[in-house]
């Protein structure tokens, strides 16, 4: 199997402050049941974020291993918000234009993504990356189970609309209740 890494990187308000336990107790037990390591920063600025994936892109030679940006913010159906600041995601992709190719951008369920078409395959486009995934509900179900099951099938199937049906036949009803969605 080839070994494929995720960078997940958590909005908060101060990145002095430590992270969100939830979001470190996921990885950590996605590596223990799963073997797929994984990379947690936090950022509280637009700069940060930018820091943080210039850093993976430039000075981790292992970058082609990180498939997978999983981003832990709120946010807006287009939008992510850092530190009270909502930035769309036409804007984060002219951020990372080109930057992306072959990753998959995959949010926790703190926001709800729901682009348009158009929307979509501007993102797609302009950073290279090979789709976003994401929820359309936020509800008190927490997506960590789905996302871990995510995760895991992206380790074995390189198409995702693949990944998307097998998802869906193992985990269905998960999928519907979080409304899961992948624009590719």
């Amino acid at each position: 199997m080839n070994n494929k890494f995720i960078f997940c990187l958590e909005a908060v308000d101060d990145v002095e402050i430590q992270g969100n336990e939830n979001t470190i107790n996921n990885l950590e037990q996605l590596a223990w049941d799963t073997g797929i390591d994984s990379i947690y920063q936090t950022c509280d600025t637009i700069e940060g974020l930018e820091d943080s994936l210039n850093a993976l892109i430039y000075a981790d030679d292992n970058f082609k291993g990180y498939e997978i940006i999983y981003l832990v913010m709120p946010g807006e159906e287009n939008s992510i918000c850092i530190n009270d600041y909502y930035y769309s995601l036409e804007e984060i992709a002219e951020v990372f234009e080109g930057k992306l190719k072959g990753k998959i951008l995959h949010f926790a369920n703190a926001k709800i993504l729901d682009l348009t078409p158009d929307e979509s395959q501007y993102f797609l486009d302009i950073t290279g990356a090979k789709a976003i995934s994401g929820y359309g509900e936020l509800n008190s179900i927490a997506s960590a189970a789905l996302d871990k099951a995510f995760f895991t099938l992206c380790q074995d199937e390189d198409d995702v609309t693949e990944v998307v049906e097998e998802l869906h036949r193992k985990h269905y009803a998960l999928c519907k209740i979080l409304d899961f969605r992948l624009y590719y």
